[in-house]
């Protein structure tokens, strides 16, 4: 063992610090500067409820039990006539866990429906524990931060749900220019 003077120790670790305070630091400031993330971030997980059947696999699937589902049951009238009335289900209450949700995924691979997806939103800290479990109101505001899927063909169609909302946005718009244009002959 070699000889050690007193204070070697104190010396080495000076000389540590100082070659370390000469590099260029790799620590990010993070509140003021955001970080990069891969495009398909997993942050949290967000709802697609117009594709939610209340079908309860998520919830039965999840190992931590902490998705809430409440729904009823409505009755639907015969689309045709001599047809029998159906029964759907409501979604009431769709609500996620945070403070219990180990992000494993389960939930968002199970869904047959494709109304869970993973949104690369991170910043949903909250100081109380109580306040984790976030609602469907929440979960619908982080389905828009949800990255479009990369098209497997270029050749593809676009997602059924984009050619819904579109048609939906320009029957609207249609609908208001009547409107107007009624307004405006009177």
């Amino acid at each position: 063992m070699a000889p050690s003077f007193p204070g070697s120790g104190l010396a080495k670790g000076l000389a540590v610090t100082l070659r370390t305070m000469t590099r260029k630091t790799v620590t990010q400031q993070y509140p003021e500067a955001q970080p990069e993330l891969p495009p398909r971030t997993r942050g949290v997980i967000g709802l697609f409820e117009e594709n939610c059947t209340v079908c309860m696999l998520c919830a039965r699937e999840c190992p931590d039990w902490c998705i809430y589902i409440d729904s009823h049951k409505e009755t639907v009238p015969a689309a045709v006539p001599g047809g029998r009335e159906r029964s759907r289900n409501v979604l009431d209450r769709f609500a996620i866990d945070f403070a219990l949700c180990m992000y494993c995924g389960i939930c968002v691979e199970v869904c047959p429906f494709d109304a869970l997806f993973w949104s690369p939103e991170f910043e949903y800290s909250e100081t109380d524990i109580r306040d984790l479990t976030h609602e469907r109101d929440r979960l619908r505001e982080w389905m828009w931060t949800v990255p479009a899927p990369p098209a497997l063909d270029p050749a593809a169609e676009e997602p059924k749900e984009l050619g819904a909302a579109r048609k939906t946005v320009e029957k609207l718009a249609t609908a208001a220019q009547r409107e107007r244009e009624q307004g405006a002959g009177e």
